[in-house]
């Protein structure tokens, strides 16, 4: 499996089978001056959204005339099975600012869990909805979010093996949240990757959790 961070929440997810997967896609120039990556011009199986705000919901915009789904609750796509587990935009029962789904997706022996716009912290029920986790794609960067203390408390209860922080402040970012280091601050493992592609293998994993920060492709 193959996993590329376009940047902000938007990834590409590769399969063996060669089923191609786009999670979160942000509109370009959504809000102005505020989100300034590159359009994502490459097509895809499927476009799904944990939400429709336009930096994650712009299913519309990805080429090749791919399934979409906003919100998705349980379907499959080539080798890739995906589950949607419902949560809250906001720590107020999704009074601020909506409903939020986590997209949880197994393929190639592993699964991978894309947390979109994750608002307060996972209650019992919602960890064991969302289940083991092998790749964790977490929102960092508070405001709209869970911050980057909240996330570490969901990195300690879930137990991934890998973790992918998202949602952050950058040079293509500057919504009112904070970069990525007060995230990494909470980590014991971290991996600059230096590019924006991590390829996974379910024999490979690390034995300890390793948070590995991409660069983004856009």
């Amino acid at each position: 499996m193959r996993l590329t961070w376009y940047g902000h929440a938007a990834f590409l997810l590769e399969a063996s089978d060669e089923t191609r997967i786009i999670l979160d896609p942000y509109r370009a120039g959504a809000f102005g001056d505020e989100l300034t990556y590159d359009p994502i011009a490459e097509t895809a199986d499927a476009a799904l959204a944990s939400h429709a705000h336009d930096d994650h919901g712009a299913v519309d915009t990805i080429p090749g005339n791919p399934l979409t789904a906003v919100h998705p609750r349980e379907l499959s796509v080539g080798t890739v099975s995906i589950q949607g587990i419902p949560t809250k935009h906001d720590d107020a029962g999704g009074t601020k600012r909506g409903e939020n789904t986590v997209m949880v997706l197994e393929a190639d022996g592993l699964r991978v869990a894309h947390l979109g716009d994750l608002g307060h912290p996972l209650s019992a029920a919602e960890r064991e909805d969302i289940g083991a986790v092998d790749v964790l794609l977490i929102p960092v960067g508070g405001y709209y979010t869970i911050d980057a203390a909240q996330a570490a408390k969901v990195v300690s209860a879930l137990q991934p093996s890998i973790v992918v922080p998202m949602h952050y402040r950058n040079e293509s970012c500057s919504l009112p949240i904070t970069p990525v280091d007060d995230f990494l601050a909470t980590q014991t493992r971290v991996v600059q990757v230096g590019s924006s592609v991590l390829d996974l293998n379910s024999i490979s994993l690390p034995q300890e959790t390793t948070t590995y920060v991409l660069k983004p492709a856009r």
